[in-house]
């Protein structure tokens, strides 16, 4: 009888252990889906660029939990899971933003993934037995607001999205940019049979419309559907050929008919698409929002906005029993409400700006129940482009900031005004007082290795993703 050489029991034994090890690591990695979105110019890029280089470098983030206590050991890119998204180009927007010619990165127009694998020392003393390092997946996805919006959809007929799409259009700013697309409709009969070219003109029309919001002064945020102006390999097709009628449900082979049959088709095709590969499955949400510019834009811009908030958190409304709002309060546990560009104004104001982000967002989160869903706002800088600085004048001390505009070539030294305290954001009869600038980042960002300046960005990160870095 032979006995086994003590090598080879030797290397069995290491075989075995590092088999064991390695089924311990893949119990231990975790993943985690955040998804990134956000209404116009809010900075949606920037705050996924700023987030993975920090991530990746590891020098500004005092308040992420896993960094301060030592604990985090890197992280890398790695390949992401969803072969059919593209991948969000985090290189080229850190050029843009870092580059000798810093300039602000290209917007988001259709949804993009990136994991980064985050490795750590738990802090779990039952898990540092089985193993002290642990590795988090985060995928981020990054897509437009609009498509957000577009969710509420789902719970709306044809007739209930039209009456409340034309309500909107006829009030404030919206009334004169719809004037075209309104005044063919006035002069149209949504019983008449359907016709292929009058399909055609109302969709242009409708279109034109909410092309003309997304570019106004004023900030419009409400865009649905998003699609329309985002129509990707989309553009032309059938289901992006429709638009609000006036009036009731009309006959088979009406204008109406035709128009509805093709509303139901971009709910089915394109929202519950979007709804199940891409929003049910994640686990976190950042919803970032331009205060500051809705308050350059008036009355009309901050109304706008704080509907379109509304609209945003429909999607987490639960309680009716259906199976969108089940899914929807089940899946989503934590959502951050970031103000952004916290660095175009003084620090001493930025409490003063998450204070008006509550504000807007009030009313929505008071009429829904998040069933465990934890909720935050904070204001945010992914990108710090400024300093505050304390000025003199006429006898008083000043807050000022100081950066490149958005423009301009050299470093300016601005007082950009004050945040609104309270809900009197815009005074009866009085014009907005509000002129806050736009920066642009300066020259030498990032040069320091240590990641990319940021106002609270480690905080935002510690709300969304620091119990899974635990």
């Amino acid at each position: 009888m032979r006995f086994p050489d003590l090598t080879d029991l030797t290397d069995a034994g290491t075989r075995l252990f590092d088999r064991v090890e390695g089924l311990a690591g893949r119990a231990l990695e975790r993943n985690l889906r955040l998804g990134v979105t956000g209404l116009r110019r809010s900075g949606k890029t920037v705050f996924m660029t700023a987030l993975v280089d920090n991530l990746l470098r590891g020098g500004r983030l005092p308040f992420l939990d896993v960094a301060a206590s030592g604990r985090l050991l890197g992280a890398r890119l790695q390949p992401q899971p969803d072969a059919d998204v593209p991948r969000f180009d985090v290189e080229r927007h850190r050029a843009a933003l870092t580059g000798p010619d810093a300039r602000w990165p290209d917007p988001t127009r259709g949804i993009s993934q990136l994991r980064v694998a985050v490795r750590f020392r738990t802090g779990s003393t039952v898990r540092r037995v089985v193993q002290p390092t642990v590795t988090l997946n985060l995928d981020l996805i990054d897509y437009p607001g609009e498509w957000l919006m577009d969710l509420p959809l789902l719970a709306l007929s044809y007739g209930e999205w039209s009456a409340q799409t034309l309500a909107l259009a006829e009030r404030g700013a919206r009334a004169a940019l719809s004037a075209g697309w309104r005044g063919w409709l006035a002069a149209i009969d949504p019983a008449a049979p359907a016709e292929e070219e009058a399909a055609r003109r109302g969709a242009a029309l409708y279109t034109a419309y909410l092309h003309a919001c997304r570019a106004a002064d004023t900030l419009l945020s409400i865009i649905q559907p998003g699609r329309f102006i985002e129509p990707g390999d989309l553009e032309n097709a059938p289901l992006l050929t429709f638009c609000p009628l006036p009036g009731e449900a009309r006959g088979r082979g009406s204008l109406w008919a035709l128009m509805e049959g093709r509303y139901d088709a971009y709910k089915t095709h394109v929202v519950r698409r979007f709804f199940s590969e891409h929003f049910a499955r994640l686990d976190r949400q950042v919803v970032l929002v331009d205060v500051l510019g809705a308050l350059n834009a008036g009355a009309d811009g901050v109304g706008d906005m704080k509907r379109a908030l509304e609209t945003s958190l429909e999607p987490f409304r639960h309680g009716s029993g259906g199976w969108l709002d089940w899914l929807f309060g089940t899946k989503i546990d934590r959502v951050l409400f970031a103000a952004t560009k916290a660095d175009h104004i003084p620090a001493d104001q930025h409490g003063d700006l998450r204070r008006l982000l509550d504000t807007l967002v009030a009313d929505a989160r008071a009429a829904i129940r998040f069933d465990g869903a934890a909720v935050d706002t904070m204001a945010i800088a992914s990108l710090k482009c400024t300093e505050t600085v304390a000025v003199e004048h006429e006898g008083r001390t000043l807050r000022c900031v100081q950066g490149y505009p958005v423009g301009r070539d050299r470093p300016t030294v601005l007082f950009p005004g004050e945040i609104p305290e309270g809900h009197a954001i815009f005074p009866p009869g009085q014009e907005a007082p509000y002129r806050f600038l736009d920066f642009r980042p300066p020259p030498g960002t990032g040069a320091d290795g240590r990641g990319l300046p940021h106002v609270r960005l480690d905080q935002a990160m510690q709300f969304l993703i620091g119990d899974h870095l635990e």
